[in-house]
């Protein structure tokens, strides 16, 4: 993938110190503006490529497309819920976290909160500030033997699991994603949340929050689960439903809750908070000195790998551009735009475009398959309806478009032929054209039916065009092109002469009007490869 151009970054938000000083020593200029309010950052976005924040700076839609630069949206943290990112993927904009800087710091303050549950550790210590001894009153629970639920098996619900198990607790868990041989190996045994609810004797919550995660417990939930069962959020407001849970810890379903997060933050509603039974922190997951230096330094060492093309960390709305940072994917990149971008021209005059089928064949782009066709849909759509498509936003544009898009792979016997065949319906007619690479340059072979005697290099002024075959045809074209003061540079023409045929010449510079060469042809398109 070619470097990614961020020359100037604007820092919203107080992050550690190494996060200036890594992007500035990488040639990035970086600005630092706290507090601002949303009409202050609408003004000011629109002069930088990069944005940097932490959670506390809203960057909504209406800040996304009022940042006509913007390339990068950096959160030096995990969750991104304070970024619109449906707005930023709509604009192309990659939106990037730290997925493991505050890791450990997260982990360690939900086994302090199950650990306080188990014991009453903090309502203790009030108690004692009140001037009191009540032993009896905060009898408590040993973790040893008791089974520990982990809903969510990413990054930080195994560090959960790996500091439990050393209390001598059972863990269970669930994640859609986590393979099962995957959490056995850190000695996790996966299930159902069906199975899961019943066999628990605490719940802790480590997924993002999304339509499928919210009020994942819930009045029906809570019902499921053993009587007295406690449960901790360090995760987001809302995985748990508030609402549901004061209930359960009123009617004793529920017999304690160790909350970090609030669906309000702060939360204005203090039942929760009031709770005898509810321990209370203010969001303070990523709260320690570690956690806050090693998501700063890894948002600012993320940005400078991306722009310097060297890997692709973070992306939560960009996973396709992970896999083009390899030195081979440049190339496939360009075929895929280019050959794109031929059918796009000799489709330019019907619409619309209903259907792309790209199907790649040979064992070197298999894996490959994925960003070539985003690369096909960037030279498709470039400069259509004044889109200006990417890799980010190409999809999302295709489907606005309403342009269903069809991707199949198939494996070649000879290592050598690896090819990408593109067909695109518009207005009732298909074009169809073939390429490959030769010498890590991309070239064509084969443009609706036509296959080239020589493959042609899609790099300069090329000019397609669509004829019946005659003795006469190359030299009446040289004069017409003469005439329009273009010269011919190459001539590829197709193995096969009988009927009518596709053509491509290397010419000097573009025609200014294509309708100057209609004595000879019946279709003709040009471009700039």
């Amino acid at each position: 993938m070619p470097p990614i151009s961020i020359k100037n970054v604007l820092i919203s938000e107080s992050v550690d110190p190494r996060c200036r000083s890594i992007l500035e020593e990488n040639g990035i200029r970086v600005t630092e503006k706290h507090n601002m309010q949303k009409n202050e950052l609408i003004a000011e976005i629109k002069d930088y490529d990069g944005l940097v924040v932490r959670s506390a700076t809203k960057v909504t839609a209406d800040v996304i497309n009022a940042a006509g630069n913007l390339k990068i949206i950096g959160r030096a943290g995990t969750g991104v819920d304070n970024v619109d990112v449906e707005a930023a993927t709509k604009m192309g904009v990659i939106v990037m976290n730290t997925p493991s800087g505050n890791t450990i710091s997260a982990a360690e303050l939900t086994c302090a909160l199950l650990m306080s549950l188990s014991r009453n550790v903090p309502q203790a210590a009030m108690s004692m500030r009140a001037g009191n001894w009540d032993r009896k009153k905060f009898m408590g629970a040993e973790l040893y033997g008791k089974v520990l639920g982990i809903v969510g098996l990413g990054r930080i619900g195994k560090e959960v699991a790996n500091r439990m198990q050393a209390f001598g607790m059972k863990t269970i868990g669930y994640d859609p994603i986590t393979p099962v041989e995957v959490s056995a190996s850190w000695g996790v045994e996966q299930m159902s949340l069906e199975q899961l609810w019943p066999l628990c004797d605490y719940i802790t919550v480590h997924t993002p929050l999304m339509p499928s995660t919210v009020g994942l417990l819930n009045d029906e939930t809570f019902a499921k689960c053993k009587r007295g069962v406690k449960v901790v959020n360090c995760a987001r407001g809302g995985i748990i439903d508030e609402a549901a849970l004061l209930r359960a810890l009123e009617s004793g379903q529920c017999g304690g809750a160790g909350l970090d997060v609030f669906v309000e933050e702060p939360p204005q509603n203090r039942s929760l908070v009031n709770h005898p039974n509810v321990i209370c922190c203010p969001h303070l997951g990523a709260s320690t000195k570690e956690a806050q230096a090693r998501c700063g330094q890894d948002i600012a060492l993320q940005i400078v790998d991306m722009v310097k093309g060297n890997k692709l960390v973070g992306a939560v709305n960009a996973q396709v551009l992970a896999s083009t940072f390899s030195p081979d994917s440049y190339p496939l990149i360009k075929l895929g735009e280019a050959i794109g971008a031929v059918l796009k021209s000799c489709s330019v005059s019907k619409t619309p475009l209903s259907r792309v089928q790209i199907t790649s064949q040979g064992d070197s782009m298999k894996s490959s398959a994925s960003y070539m066709t985003a690369a096909v849909l960037v030279g498709l759509l470039n400069g259509k309806s004044g889109s200006c498509p990417n890799f980010i936003n190409v999809l999302s544009l295709a489907e606005q478009s309403g342009i269903t898009v069809n991707q199949s792979h198939s494996v070649s016997d000879e290592a050598s032929n690896d090819v990408c065949t593109v067909e695109i319906m518009t207005d009732g007619c298909s074009y169809k054209a073939s390429g490959t690479i030769q010498g890590r340059r991309p070239v064509l072979l084969e443009l609706s039916g036509s296959v080239f005697r020589q493959p042609v290099s899609l790099a300069g002024n090329l000019l397609f065009f669509k004829a019946s075959a005659s003795p006469q045809l190359l030299s009446s074209l040289a004069g017409l092109l003469a005439a329009e003061g273009v010269q011919i540079e190459s001539f590829s023409a197709p193995v096969k002469h009988c009927g009518d045929s596709w053509y491509c010449v290397g010419v000097s510079s573009l025609l200014r009007d294509l309708c100057a060469l209609k004595p000879l042809v019946q279709e003709a398109a040009q471009l700039s490869a």
